[in-house]
């Protein structure tokens, strides 16, 4: 039986009844999904199946053509962008930066959710950016120009500049593409310290089923624009389940190092 998200829970975010497109494409129709707090929520699927889209309108970056997404009880989309940036930070799969901008710089506009009239620049301010730049590993780049780094590099930055904004929802759109296999690992590690350690929710979207199951301990698994289970790394990533989303006959083993489901593909000779 197909295991749907519990949109009555309550939790901080949630979408019930959505209906998600873009122009006259519709790629998700009465969607339910439920974050859990403190959770590190992992959305997995093949390609195009509506993850990112899904990551969209959870970030209030796309408004839902139906149905509505709840931060903290209220409809997303009523809120003030301000104050939604100072509960919920976005780390977009591809992030471009001003040209001539030096790490701490751009680190430092992580605090413009924090910012008002009436408070401008402060001390506590250049404190979280000095945290926040030590928290990722990339103090000792804070003078480099973002445009000399390495793509690992750039990408903890960008997420030294999501903690600037010190909020405890964190959503995370692909954070690995285009890196290699060492540094989509220093990435993650990183992530799942910031959730251990620090408590916050995080929710990225992931390729890789052996990463969701390893660093996960929320999965949602979409396929076509549905939701099709939900739950633990153990309830959501088995043989069975991985051939009904992603067409891939394959063996569902402990992992040799973590104990967590490791996907073996099976030989297609």
């Amino acid at each position: 039986m197909t295991a749907i998200a519990d949109t009555t829970t309550t939790t901080r975010l949630h979408g019930a009844g959505l209906t998600l497109a873009y122009d006259g494409r519709t790629v998700a129709e009465d969607l339910g999904v439920t974050i859990p707090d403190q959770s590190f929520t992992v959305i997995v699927g093949p390609n195009a199946c509506g993850k990112t889209t899904l990551l969209r309108a959870l970030a209030r970056l796309l408004k839902p053509r139906k149905g509505m997404v709840y931060l903290d009880g209220e409809v997303i989309t009523s809120l003030p962008a301000k104050q939604v940036a100072r509960r919920l930070g976005l780390l977009p799969q591809s992030s471009i930066a001003p040209e001539g901008i030096t790490v701490s710089d751009l680190v430092a506009r992580g605090r413009y959710p924090h910012q008002r009239l009436l408070r401008q620049w402060s001390k506590e301010d250049a404190a979280v950016v000095e945290r926040s730049m030590a928290a990722t590993g990339v103090s000792e780049l804070a003078d480099r120009l973002v445009d000399e780094l390495s793509g690992g590099q750039r990408q903890r930055v960008w997420l030294a500049m999501a903690l600037a904004q010190e909020t405890e929802l964190l959503l995370l759109d692909e954070p690995t593409t285009y890196l290699d296999i060492s540094h989509q690992l220093d990435i993650l590690d990183l992530c799942a310290k910031l959730h251990a350690e620090q408590g916050r929710t995080l929710v990225a979207v992931l390729h890789d089923l052996n990463h969701a199951a390893r660093y996960g301990t929320h999965v949602i698994a979409m396929r076509a624009g549905e939701v099709i289970a939900t739950g633990s790394p153990d309830e959501v990533v088995t043989a069975e389940r991985v051939e009904q989303i992603f067409d891939l006959p394959c063996r569902v083993i402990p992992d040799p190092e973590t104990g967590t489901p490791l996907v073996i593909p099976k030989s297609r000779r």
